[in-house]
Order: structure tokens, then C-alpha cells, then sequence
């Protein structure tokens, strides 16, 4: 069953895609080469600095929906058809765009001139589930409000600023000045510490209320 898609909310970025792309759809017959096109413009577009390149573990075939073999092929495909450059220099093969940056790139790198950097250059995130939440139950988010929210999920767990949401509607305070204020509230005086020593409070109260009925009971006897 198909799943279906909430849509797309104003905090979204958006990939640049070459036109030309689109005039190939016609001829591109395989799901995996058109994964493939369109991942790899998407990660190369994230990267910072003049050489961008993609090796092969930094497709995580998983994540597209692909086994190995058809990675390999859309991999393959892709190279053939001239989206993307292939370059080999040793024991290390590199991918980049088929672009003026690419292809220089790529020259570079094959003559030694260049090379991939070490340090690791994560897929972007997935764009939050609560801008989804905050869009869908307080308001329109605006780019204040957006940056308001990248800044609490460096300071909040998520589940704290979905519930903090999920008060602010049940209080029909439906403004973010209500949800910080309950989001620094609880992390000043402690949300879960607080909540731990009130059930385990509950818990000795009724244990104890239990201890007295029980003496109670024994005396009638």
C-alpha cells in the first residue's frame, strides 16, 4: 500500500535540476538510473567547495529502495547515458556530475590533482516532522518561526516540542511564544525528574494507603 504524502510545507529547500534532465525522461526507462540521476544531483547540490564527488557507499543503496545489483546498474546507466563521470585513480572510483564543475573535477582527480576529502559529508536531513506538526496545528510557518524551531530541536527533544504543541492546542494558545514558554519551563524545573518523583510519590501514597487497610481489616478480626 502506497503511503500517503502530507505534503510540502514552506520551510522546504529546493534542488536545482539541470533542464536537460527532464528532456531525457523520454529515454530513461529504468527506475534505478532515474534514482540514481536525481540523487546524485541532490547530494552533489548540498556539498560545499568546488570539488563534489560521490563514491559508492555514499549512495546507501537502502535508502533508495535499491539492492546492490540494481545500484550497481543504475551506477552503470548513469555513466553510459553521460549524467555522470566515472573517474578511477588507484584503488579509488569517484562520481561527479556531468557539469563544467564535474568535469574538471573529475580531470583533477584522475591525474592526482585533487582528491576526496576524509571527512565524512552526511546525506542533507530529512526535512523535521515538527514543522509538519507546528504548520499543521498552530499556523503558518514563517522563516522566523522556522529558524525558532531549528533552534529548539538543538535544545529539545522532539518529543518534548510535539508535546508542547499538543498542549498549546488542548489550551488553544496556539502561538509559539506559549510553546516556548512551556518548552523552558520544563527544562528548568526538570520535566521527567519531576514526573518520576510525583509517580513514585503516588505509588508510596497508595502502597501505604494499602499497608493501613490492610492493619484495619486484621484489627476487626
Amino acid at each position: 500500500m502506497m503511503n500517503k504524502f502530507s505534503g510540502f510545507t514552506s520551510s522546504e529547500t529546493f534542488t536545482q535540476v539541470p533542464d536537460a534532465l527532464f528532456h531525457m525522461l523520454k529515454e530513461i526507462e529504468d527506475a534505478e538510473e532515474l534514482k540514481i540521476a536525481f540523487y546524485s544531483i541532490w547530494r552533489i547540490e548540498h556539498m560545499e567547495g568546488n570539488f563534489r564527488a560521490l563514491g559508492e557507499k555514499d549512495f546507501q543503496a537502502g535508502s533508495l529502495g535499491l539492492s546492490i545489483k540494481e545500484l550497481q546498474r543504475g551506477l552503470k546507466k548513469c555513466v553510459e547515458r553521460g549524467i555522470l563521470l566515472k573517474a578511477e585513480k588507484e584503488a579509488n572510483v569517484l562520481y561527479f556530475l556531468n557539469s563544467p564543475r564535474g568535469r574538471l573535477s573529475a580531470e583533477a582527480f584522475a591525474k592526482g590533482q585533487a582528491q576526496k576529502s576524509s571527512k565524512p559529508n552526511p546525506a542533507p536531513r530529512e526535512a523535521s516532522n515538527v514543522f509538519k506538526l507546528y504548520e499543521e496545528n498552530i499556523g503558518a510557518l514563517t522563516p522566523l518561526i522556522a529558524d525558532r524551531l531549528k533552534d529548539a530541536e538543538e535544545l529539545y527533544s522532539a518529543k518534548w516540542i510535539t508535546d508542547a504543541i499538543g498542549l498549546a492546542v488542548e489550551n488553544n494558545a496556539r502561538n509559539w511564544k506559549y510553546i516556548e514558554a512551556i518548552l523552558k519551563r520544563w527544562k528548568e524545573e526538570g520535566r521527567a525528574e519531576k514526573q518520576d518523583r510525583r509517580n513514585n510519590k503516588k505509588d508510596g501514597d497508595e502502597s501505604l494507603h494499602r499497608k493501613i487497610e490492610q492493619l484495619r481489616n486484621r484489627s476487626k478480626k
